[in-house]
């Protein structure tokens, strides 16, 4: 798997999440701090809707 660092991550070495964009239908995501550690498993679709309402503001982070 191809991880990447999402980029709402803080550098600072909280709040760091990882995703892998590379795996069909499925979207796994997981704490950048343990990546020997579990990782969600989200279906595209859901992920994608997750990242869209980020963007534009419509979720309490």
């Amino acid at each position: 798997m191809a991880w990447r660092k999402s980029s709402y991550s803080n550098q600072d070495g909280g709040n760091c999440v990882e995703v892998a964009d590379n795996l069909p239908g499925s979207v796994p995501v997981r704490d950048s701090k343990i990546q020997r550690g579990p990782a969600l498993h989200f279906q595209p679709r859901a992920w994608t809707s997750f990242v869209t309402a980020l963007r534009a503001g419509r979720l309490d982070v």
